[in-house]
């Protein structure tokens, strides 16, 4: 069985993270969407709460959710992961992602990294993107998916 990984912090998880994770279960066995804290990142979702939001939008049989506060590739590593997939939406994000994957390479040589390019429609697309218009009054509605836009609207203006 071929299994591979679509890590992120997914706060909150976009119509481009729905579409790669959805790409991802066509190419591979079993896919493991991988909720990661992020360091330098201020979450607005918790860990839980992004791992419903994103169980709640993708439903393919052979998509798994969780979570992991370590190395992605022990995680991999654990669970036979033969792939890590990260969706590129520019040049920008290739430089970044590449040091990744040169780095979980040295670091688990059995795992590959799998880029997915973004659809032309979700190139811009990022949370960070999303929280900013959402928290400034604008419509979200086109970069979310609908099954958590009430969720993502209610939190940017404060509310639990």
């Amino acid at each position: 069985m071929k299994i591979a990984i679509c890590p992120g912090s997914f706060d909150p998880v976009t119509l481009g993270h729905k579409d790669i994770i959805e790409r991802t279960a066509e190419l591979f066995d079993k896919v493991i969407v991988l909720v990661m804290s992020n360091s330098v990142k201020s979450p607005l979702f918790s860990l839980e709460e992004r791992m419903d939001m994103i169980k709640r939008c993708v439903n393919m049989g052979n998509v798994e959710v969780d979570t992991y506060n370590g190395l992605l590739v022990n995680y991999a590593r654990e669970n036979n992961a033969v792939a890590i997939v990260k969706g590129l939406r520019a040049v920008s994000d290739f430089d970044y992602e590449f040091q990744q994957a040169l780095t979980n390479k040295s670091l688990y040589p059995e795992i590959e990294t799998v880029f997915i390019a973004a659809r032309g429609e979700n190139m811009f697309l990022s949370s960070s993107m999303v929280k900013e218009v959402c928290r400034l009054g604008g419509d979200v509605s086109q970069f979310v998916p609908g099954e958590i836009l009430d969720d993502v609207i209610k939190r940017c203006k404060g509310e639990k």
